[in-house]
């Protein structure tokens, strides 16, 4: 069993040039004088005369020191369990094998997630997440498979550390939803979801078809980032229709069951978006118009256009040969994403959140272009 022992010390020494390697590509000591930069800027007697730019500030020092401690510790785990692993060799002491396994892997995994995170270097990587599902046609089954797809998302996000919060709900006509909003708050929360962007396909025996047939459903899950409040976008009052209704749903007891749920619809372009889990309809309607101007703002900078007017319209094909991502429960399960090839045989797994995978080879595959 020694054995083993001297396979990890081999394995782990031979890591020390990747632990190197990382941290020059993490910018380590360049982080480390910035950081000191931005402390002595809130040194300065007037650095909270100007509250939105102190908090900025202050956000920035959190995540560099964020990123430099974590390097820190994964590269002295690593030291750790080298020094560990060498005085079990020494003195012949098996017990400590298992401790050593479980190190060995828990720092390679370490170092791959802060590796994949040097890929989230795109302006809006950082920002919270704003997921909508919708499903497509085929009535219950499909509405069905949109829940799912919510479910999963919330079990990754929890999975994760984020705060995942429901923004708004339409319930199901049977089953399932017709639509629904989650922001995912968290560092680099659209960073890694906006790879989820798309139509996702189904195919399984419906519980819902009493003949137990086969059916293919498809939903589309939009993802975008949460905006800092946008001056540059201007909401003209003749282009907004804003309605309330009774809030429905899956939010339970923390929705408010009055008429203080807001859906605004964006006439020149056909956005609808909705809230109906804060407190007042005035809150509902302050944090609806804030993720349209963040659907805007997306729409503008992927279709790289002058202005907000320039949005002619949204057109979304939810059906065969536009998903993403395809998942078999029968004859066989499998989830398989159609862009990178990456594919994952533990369907239920997948459905419970585990799809970094998925998520990681699509950061790596951006990467590579």
């Amino acid at each position: 069993m020694i054995i083993q022992l001297e396979e990890a010390k081999y394995k782990l020494t031979g890591f020390r040039d990747n632990i190197k390697e990382l941290g020059s590509a993490l910018r380590i000591e360049e982080l480390k004088k910035e950081v000191a930069e931005l402390e002595e800027k809130t040194l300065a007697p007037d650095f909270w005369n100007d509250q939105q730019e102190s908090g900025k500030i202050l956000r920035q020092v959190k995540q560099k020191k964020d990123k430099i401690e974590a390097y820190e510790k994964l590269a002295g785990k690593l030291e750790d369990t080298i020094a560990l692993a060498e005085i079990a060799i020494e003195e012949n002491d098996e017990s400590f094998i298992d401790e050593v396994l479980a190190d060995v892997e828990s720092i390679e995994k370490e170092e791959e997630k802060q590796r994949i995170e040097i890929l989230l270097s795109g302006e809006y990587d950082r920002n919270n997440a704003i997921m909508s599902f919708h499903p497509g046609a085929g009535g219950t089954e499909a509405q069905d498979w949109a829940q799912m797809l919510y479910r999963m998302y919330t079990r990754w996000g929890e999975r994760h550390g984020y705060n995942v919060k429901l923004l708004d709900w339409l319930d199901g006509e049977e089953a399932g939803l017709k639509s629904a909003t989650i922001m995912i708050e968290g560092e680099n929360a659209y960073g890694y979801l906006k790879s989820e962007n798309g139509v996702h396909r189904l195919v399984r025996v419906s519980p819902f078809d009493a003949s137990g047939r086969r059916h293919t459903s498809f939903a589309s899950v939009e993802v975008m980032p949460e905006f800092d409040d946008d001056d540059s976008i201007e909401l003209r009052d003749e282009d907004l229709e804003i309605t309330a209704h009774r809030s429905s749903g899956a939010g339970g007891q923390h929705i408010n069951k009055t008429d203080s749920a807001i859906r605004i619809t964006h006439i020149p372009t056909g956005i609808v978006v909705g809230c109906q889990t804060e407190r007042s309809q005035l809150q509902n309607k302050e944090t609806a118009l804030k993720m349209l101007k963040s659907k805007l703002l997306e729409i503008k900078e992927r279709e790289k256009l002058e202005k907000i007017d320039d949005i002619k319209g949204i057109k979304n094909n939810i059906e065969w040969g536009s998903q993403i991502r395809s998942y078999v429960f029968m004859p066989y399960t499998l989830a398989k994403d159609a862009r990178t090839g990456y594919e994952d045989g533990n369907i239920q797994a997948v459905m419970d959140g585990d799809i970094d995978g998925f998520i990681n080879a699509y950061l790596k595959m951006n990467a590579a272009k």
